[in-house]
């Protein structure tokens, strides 16, 4: 596919996945139409050189990995991404009535969001529901296709400073409207029930979480920018993904994995910083009848990429990045480091991607934050407190990070497709941190 057809499919999948849980069903989807077996992570595993797997926690992470025919070189080649947004998330006791017949959700933040950007856009709800069913609580997916809520601004005549800046209050001026009087309280677990077939005494609890309804569009005369809500960070997800599904190394064990909660720190049960892909490598290594000191030894020999977008140079405020380590759209992967290690990023991890792009003809552009402004933090570093690997932190340019609606450049998604292609059609042998050899 070209970077036009690549972008297509990006936003297809990014309207497959409304929610984390959606997200995670879709990953779901392409691994098994590609042969990849389902494992729980209840069960015993059984697994064979050249068999490619699957497990999921919590319905919101996944990790997939295909397992080398001879593993003469016994490693774990892994790619890490996430797969939530910042977002509301509705409460509980859902519904606030009043004033008068107006009925709205109460919903609090979900990560750190630009607030401005929800307002005045259609919205909808998605995410999962559990509903009781015998001596069953039975979780099941809920997205509601069709323009449901709106979060309207004030107008201008009643608010005199919006163009100055307003401080925003969550509680007050951020709460969706969902009826002028047309529904009353209880219709929305009445809603919710019609659109799952269900009694709405059925339904024990929901996480469910705001949609921007608003269409991903690839756009500019040539074509270059592509826009959407969640490109950070389901555009690495995405990418990451079909490098991961094309790749085949025989030497070794590749491993994808895709995240949940990154946005809110990641220290959940199916978050990066989590047990969760400690507990699968140490699965396959006694499932392939390797012992404790084969797995360290394996650990030791082992590469991460951590996948998570970056900050593009902003047009109107290029002020706002390093003179020199700034980075744009459509000019290749961002490599993110910072000297306080909220990226994992070193001399040695560095090295050994850049020779990877090398081999895929893929351009690499660097990110540093400016020294007087702090930065975030992503997935390497806090997967690294579970496995330590030598690991780096990769991105695509973005413009307008945590805006409800964000954009990125149309050709960034194929690059990273490719580099990560060879990335894990490579074996890299390492030894210790003095040399890495790639195949």
């Amino acid at each position: 596919m070209n970077h036009i057809e690549v972008s297509k499919d990006l936003v297809q999948f990014i309207q497959e996945s409304p929610s984390m849980f959606h997200s995670n069903q879709s990953i779901a989807k392409r691994l098994e139409e590609a042969g990849y077996t389902y494992l729980s992570e209840s069960s015993t595993w059984q697994l064979e050189k050249d068999g490619h797997y699957y497990t999921k926690r919590n319905d919101s992470s996944i990790i997939a990995f295909q397992i080398g025919s001879d593993l003469s070189d016994y490693h774990f080649q892994m790619s890490a991404a996430h797969g939530d947004s910042p977002t509301f998330k509705i409460k509980s006791v859902p519904e606030l009535e009043g004033p008068a017949e107006y009925l709205r959700l109460n919903v609090e933040a979900y990560g750190g969001m630009i607030d401005s950007t929800w307002f005045d856009r259609p919205l909808s709800i998605a995410g999962r529901v559990l509903v009781e069913e015998g001596n069953k609580a039975v979780s099941k997916l809920l997205y509601i296709d069709k323009d449901l809520l709106i979060i309207p601004n004030v107008a201008i005549h009643f608010n005199r400073k919006i163009n100055s800046g307003y401080d925003y209050n969550r509680q007050v001026d951020l709460l969706p409207l969902f009826s002028a009087g047309e529904l009353k309280k209880g219709d929305f677990d009445k809603m919710i029930a019609e659109e799952l077939g269900v009694d709405p005494d059925q339904i024990l609890a929901r996480d469910l979480f705001l949609v921007n309804r608003q269409a991903p569009s690839i756009w500019g005369y040539k074509d270059e920018f592509v826009s959407s809500p969640k490109l950070d960070n389901l555009q690495c997800s995405y990418s990451t993904l079909m490098g991961f599904l094309a790749g085949d190394n025989p030497k070794a064990v590749n491993v994808y994995c895709n995240f949940d909660n990154e946005e809110v720190g990641s220290n959940t049960k199916q978050g990066a910083m989590s047990t969760f892909l400690a507990d699968t490598l140490k699965r396959i290594n006694a499932a392939l009848g390797f012992d404790l000191d084969q797995y360290h030894q394996a650990v030791a020999k082992s590469f991460l990429i951590s996948a998570d977008n970056a900050h593009a140079a902003h047009p109107n405020h290029i002020e706002k990045t390093d003179d020199q380590n700034r980075t744009f759209m459509n000019q290749g992967i961002v490599i993110k480091e910072a000297a306080n290690q909220k990226y994992t990023t070193d001399a040695f991890s560095q090295a050994v991607f850049k020779r990877i792009c090398k081999k895929a003809q893929v351009p690499v552009q660097n990110f540093a934050n400016r020294s007087d402004t702090p930065g975030g933090s992503t997935l390497g570093n806090l997967s690294n407190t579970q496995v330590s690997v030598h690991a780096l932190d990769i991105g695509l340019a973005q413009l307008a990070m945590h805006s409800t609606y964000e954009t990125a450049g149309s050709k960034d998604t194929l690059y990273m497709i490719e580099a990560l292609t060879t990335y894990f059609n490579s074996n890299i042998e390492i030894e210790a941190a003095d040399y890495a050899q790639m195949d």
